[in-house]
């Protein structure tokens, strides 16, 4: 898990939820590359962000476009971010004798507009909250940056600042992860994506 490096953050606001990543691709404290892209449209209201093994990141991705346009041409509908979750833990635990080295983090709005974010091991046991969900190399700084940070019900701009200065600060202080970062704010308007530079060392 932390051979490539990985920074990735969810956080639910007022009818709206956002999800960051930095954008370093490293092996170990090689830098490779510094747009490395680990968070992924799924639907036009929910992304998939994923931190770990580079390789099985793209593998993965793959998979999920595949299986989420089964699920459309099926069912004829497209498929909620919990119901996404859900397709994805199967996935995962499907290969728990040889897993996919990735612990997916899942942000999305639901047909109500209700937030819904959650988060998950490398066999796809699901742990959701209310309030924010991290992953990769820099979750312990994460966590204290967002326990620090949240609020409840803060508007789209308000949570972008919020998203950006905790990843910002907590990839300060992780040498597998940083150099800048993307950040996705999903309303029921619609999606904005805003990159943030970030310190380059």
């Amino acid at each position: 898990m932390q051979y490539n490096g990985s920074a990735i953050v969810a956080m639910v606001g007022k009818n709206c939820v956002a999800i960051a990543a930095d954008k370093r691709l490293g092996q170990r404290a090689l830098t490779v590359d510094t747009d490395f892209q680990k968070v992924f449209p799924i639907t036009d209201r929910t992304y998939v962000g994923l931190p770990g093994l580079a390789t099985d990141v793209k593998t993965l991705y793959d998979r999920f476009r595949m299986r989420v346009n089964l699920y459309k041409h099926r069912e004829e509908r497209t498929i909620e971010p919990k119901t996404f979750a859900h397709l994805v833990s199967h996935m995962l635990y499907e290969r728990r004798f040889g897993s996919y080295f990735v612990e997916p983090v899942i942000a999305g709005l639901d047909k109500n507009n209700e937030p819904y974010i959650c988060v998950m091991d490398v066999i796809g046991c699901i742990d959701s909250a209310k309030d924010f969900v991290v992953g990769g190399t820099a979750s312990d700084n994460l966590f204290g940056m967002c326990e620090s940070l949240w609020e409840a019900d803060l508007g789209p701009n308000d949570l972008f600042e919020t998203i950006s200065q905790a990843l910002l600060n907590a990839v300060d202080r992780d040498a597998l992860s940083g150099w800048g970062a993307v950040v996705h704010i999903i309303t029921p308007e619609g999606v904005i994506t805003r990159d943030i530079k970030g310190r380059m060392d």
